[in-house]
C-alpha cells in the first residue's frame, strides 16, 4: 500500500564531488532516483522528463535521512482535537505565527532559556510532519501524520504541488490518502533495509576493485560510515517526541481563529 522506491545510479556513472580534486563518499555514492508509491499512485514522478526514469534524481541518502528523522514525529498520534490543525495549510492560518513573538525573539526555536510563544510552538509541531524536499526545484509539500480512531490506526499522506510550467508531477495538485500505520512503518524499515543492502554491496565492490581512478575515496572511512549508518534507524526510533500539547492546542486556536474586525 505504501513503499519508498529507488534505483541507484550504476557505480561507474556516479558523479564525483569537487572540481580539481574530485572526491567520493558514502552520501555521494547514493546518487540515483526515488519516488513514493501510495494508494496506487506514484508520487514524485515527473511529468516532463525525457529519460527512462521520470523520478526525482538526487542522493538516496538525503531521502533516507529525512524519512527516518521524520518517523518518530509521524508515529506520535495526533489528538482528535488537533486533527483539523494538522490538516490545515499555512496559507489557511489567519496570522503568521512569528507575529506573536516579540521583535527580539523571532527566531526558529527561540532561545534556550526562553520558551516560544504557543503559536510558534504549534507551527513548529505542524512542520515536524513535513518531509523536507526543499533541495528540489519547485518542490512539492509532502506531509505525514498519524490518527487513531476507534479500530483505525492510520497515517495520512498529504501531497500538495503547484506546476510552474517547468516542474510538474503526475500526482497533480492535491492528493490525500490514508494507509495503515503498520504499512507506513514497514515502508520505512524496507527503505532502510534495501538501501543498506544496496550500499553494502557497493562498498564491498569498491573494497574489492578499488575506487575510481583519480578520485579521492577513503575506503576505510567508507566502511566505517556504512557500519554506523546501519544503526541510524534504530537509534532514531528510540527517540520519543516531548510535545507540549497544551502549548500546541493554545497556538493552534490562535492560528486558526478569525482575526478581530
Amino acid at each position: 500500500m505504501i513503499r519508498f522506491r529507488f534505483a541507484l545510479c550504476p557505480l561507474d556513472e556516479v558523479s564525483p564531488w569537487g572540481g580539481d580534486r574530485p572526491t567520493l563518499h558514502w552520501f555521494g555514492l547514493t546518487e540515483g532516483w526515488y519516488w513514493l508509491e501510495a494508494g496506487g499512485r506514484e508520487l514524485l514522478r515527473r511529468t516532463r522528463h525525457p529519460g527512462p526514469r521520470p523520478y526525482v534524481d538526487y542522493y538516496l541518502a538525503r531521502l533516507w535521512e529525512d524519512v527516518i528523522a521524520l518517523t518518530p514525529d509521524v508515529r506520535e498520534p495526533v489528538p482528535a482535537d488537533l486533527v483539523s490543525f494538522v490538516e490545515s495549510r499555512r496559507g489557511q492560518w489567519t496570522r503568521d505565527p512569528f507575529e506573536f513573538e516579540p521583535e527580539d525573539h523571532r527566531t526558529i526555536g527561540g532561545e534556550a532559556d526562553r520558551p516560544d510563544h504557543p503559536a510558534v510552538t504549534a507551527a513548529i509541531w505542524h512542520g515536524e510532519h513535513h518531509l523536507d524536499l526543499g533541495y528540489l526545484r519547485n518542490p512539492p509539500r509532502l506531509r505525514f501524520w498519524r490518527t487513531v480512531r476507534d479500530d483505525r490506526d492510520e497515517v495520512t499522506v498529504d501531497w500538495r504541488h503547484e506546476d510552474d510550467g517547468e516542474i510538474g508531477f503526475t500526482a497533480g495538485a492535491e492528493v490525500r490518502l490514508r494507509v495503515p500505520t503498520t504499512a507506513y512503518l514497514d515502508a520505512v524499515h524496507t527503505l532502510d533495509r534495501e538501501l543498506m543492502d544496496a550500499m553494502g554491496q557497493r562498498v564491498e565492490e569498491l573494497e574489492r576493485r578499488g575506487g575510481p581512478s583519480g578520485v579521492d575515496l577513503d575506503l576505510v572511512a567508507l566502511r566505517r560510515e556504512h557500519e554506523d549508518r546501519r544503526h541510524w534507524l534504530s537509534r532514531n526510533l528510540d527517540r520519543r517526541p516531548t510535545t507540549d500539547w497544551a502549548a500546541v492546542r493554545h497556538g493552534a486556536r490562535l492560528l486558526l481563529a478569525s482575526p478581530l474586525p
